[in-house]
């Protein structure tokens, strides 16, 4: 029996407190402050990444990657992004690790008297497991993060441009925020068939509420209110300050066929006359 494979079947064996003492010895160096169920889970891995390694150690694997490091690292970075946390918490803890699992490794070594060589090819291969759950978890929260904010987007999206029914016939469409692209996009995907249901008769655009518009922008609005109109639907436009009218003019954009006022108020005034 050679020495890798002591080295493999004592960390079988003992593979339970081993990723005992790799938790707790984590803990205290990077003085973390763990819940006891994350603390569990954390056992749990461990144990199973001590006896992952001991089998391939014996088969001479060394490309294979326990299932349970790459779910775990991939359920921390889940954590960091439900949390809206950073995920540098996770990143300063692997460090403490690489050093407790040094330790651990080498005591062991010492005591089955593995050679220099031995010791060196263990902590290769634990730091290989470590990197690439270093990966998964960036990977993971960087993944997850992102497709967060394409959510919170889209529901930014949503509000930027609701439907606010006044009267029988009459709807007002609030712009509010940046228009982007996506927003001209969204009113022309959702909020102009909604507003056809409906069946409205007038349709108030309030860009009071409007940071900026742009040249393009103007123009992609200007094409909506065309849309509407071909649906039967009279726009009315409120809101507009200077600097958005001197965009307008720039875009050498007709305004003539849509009724302009200063406010949501007098637009209603004027469709109550």
């Amino acid at each position: 029996m050679t020495s890798l494979t002591n080295f493999a079947e004592y960390i079988e064996e003992k593979a339970e407190s081993l990723a005992v003492d790799v938790v707790e010895s984590v803990v205290k160096k990077a003085a973390l402050s763990l819940p006891e169920w994350e603390r569990n889970e954390a056992v749990h891995m461990y144990h199973d990444m001590w006896q992952f390694l001991g089998e391939t150690i014996k088969i001479e694997e060394e490309d294979a990657i326990p299932s349970t490091l790459l779910d775990w690292s991939k359920k921390n970075a889940e954590m960091q992004v439900s949390a809206g946390k950073e995920i540098l918490e996770i990143i300063v803890r692997y460090p403490p690790t690489r050093e407790v699992f040094n330790e651990i490794v080498t005591k062991i070594s010492k005591e089955l008297k593995l050679t220099v060589e031995e010791n060196s090819y263990i902590l290769k291969r634990i730091g290989r497991l470590l990197d690439v759950s270093l990966n998964e978890t960036i990977y993971s929260f960087k993944r997850m993060s992102d497709k967060q904010q394409e959510e919170v987007q889209k529901d930014l999206i949503k509000l930027s441009a609701p439907i606010v029914p006044v009267e029988d016939d009459v709807v007002i469409i609030p712009v509010v925020g940046d228009i982007t692209p996506a927003v001209v996009q969204h009113m022309m995907d959702s909020v102009i068939p909604k507003v056809a249901e409906m069946e409205v008769n007038y349709v108030i655009v309030d860009y009071s509420g409007t940071l900026t518009i742009d040249t393009q922008i103007a123009e992609s609005l200007h094409q909506l209110g065309n849309m509407m109109r071909v649906m039967g639907i009279k726009v009315l436009l409120a809101g507009f300050r200077p600097d958005m009218v001197w965009n307008m003019m720039d875009s050498n954009i007709d305004m003539t066929a849509m009724a302009s006022h200063a406010t949501v108020k007098q637009a209603l005034e004027y469709l109550r006359k």
